[in-house]
């Protein structure tokens, strides 16, 4: 009987990431054909059948060239960062046991933006970085400044060893706001174009996206991930104590610090690339345990899938809503956002009541 009851939850699961996964790969076939130059389906499909070998199709040059150096890239790049916020948020609210942390909450994506700013800026004054780490600096620059902003969240917020979540969310407030101001003081010295970019960067964007960038996503973001994902078991055992998890013979404090840093890792480069876009870490992982549990070999896979594809359907909205202009994704996935984690909070509320 158990293991029938075992055995169907794993069919439950596997089945709810198949839909997730079919439904992702829908909405980018959808993607490429979509914006304000339409490529027809079937010429979508040749251009990608061209690029593997398989025949020639019918299609234009530009046609293919819109799809395969614009509109792809932008796609994937999407894909990564928002499966990499989605799955860091769920691993997040795993660790620290509460459905309100999430990146963006707890300083990470901040601390991303602020290093990815100075960088940005005062970056010709390293020309070392770019000889060493090439196209990898700012990503690595901005993983560095989302670390320090999440461990010094973490070091202020533990108490004997245990995590209080309400001096860790005050502690994220009042560095996310250090960070701003900071990026303030650096925007202040920046020249014309510099803050152009900022501006529009600060409210997200994928537009700029290019095959170097989902290179790096792939490496900096994909494989991170796929680390937290393993981390399932460990996670579930934290869900009922960490006192408990230790007896069960998981280590939580390296439990702790692998998904902290990867969670800045992920979280770091994403903002780099994209700028800040919030509420992804947030919504995603509590709609999954709101409709399926709180099961972690589900929520961690499945908040990469959904948070991907709610960030592809972002773009999608954000380049179609206004054309030929677009909107920057940011705003999209705030105005979805902010109602759900107004709504989360009298939820928290109610039942703590």
């Amino acid at each position: 009987m158990i293991q029938n009851l075992s055995y169907s939850k794993t069919a439950q699961q596997s089945l709810v990431l198949a839909v997730l996964g079919i439904g992702l790969v829908m909405l980018g076939l959808l993607s490429i054909t979509i914006g304000a130059f339409p490529i027809p389906f079937g010429h979508a499909i040749s251009i990608l059948l061209s690029q593997l070998g398989i025949g020639s199709g019918t299609f234009t040059e530009q046609e293919a060239n819109v799809l395969w150096q614009i509109r792809l890239p932008r796609i994937l790049l999407a894909i990564l960062v928002g499966g990499g916020l989605g799955v860091s948020g769920a691993a997040l609210q795993g660790l620290f046991r509460n459905p309100l942390v999430e990146p963006g909450l707890i300083g990470v994506s901040s601390g991303g933006a602020l290093f990815a700013v100075i960088f940005i800026v005062f970056g010709s004054s390293f020309p070392w970085l770019g000889r060493i780490f090439g196209s990898f600096s700012l990503p690595l620059v901005a993983f560095i400044g989302g670390l320090i902003n999440v461990m010094l969240v973490y070091k202020m917020a533990n108490q004997e060893g245990k995590t209080d979540i309400s001096l860790l969310i005050l502690a994220g407030v009042a560095l996310t706001a250090l960070s701003g101001a900071l990026i303030g003081l650096a925007i202040f010295y920046a020249d014309e174009a510099a803050l152009r970019n900022f501006t529009f960067w600060s409210l997200g964007d994928v537009g700029g996206a290019n095959w170097d960038k989902v290179k790096i996503a792939f490496i900096l973001i994909l494989f991170p991930s796929l680390l937290i994902i393993n981390q399932f078991r460990n996670l579930n055992a934290l869900a009922i104590g960490e006192n408990e998890a230790f007896h069960m013979g998981v280590d939580v404090q390296r439990v702790k610090y692998i998904v902290l840093f990867m969670s800045a890792l992920v979280v770091g480069v994403g903002v780099s690339m994209t700028g800040t876009i919030g509420f992804v870490g947030l919504i995603v992982p509590h709609l999954l345990r709101l409709s399926f549990g709180a099961d972690h070999r589900l929520v961690l896979p499945g908040s990469f899938l959904l948070g991907a594809f709610l960030l592809n359907g972002a773009d999608l909205l954000a380049r179609t809503v206004v054309m030929p202009a677009e909107l920057p994704i940011g705003i999209i996935t705030a105005i979805l956002g902010s109602p759900f984690f107004i709504w989360l909070i009298l939820h928290v509320k109610k039942l703590n009541s």
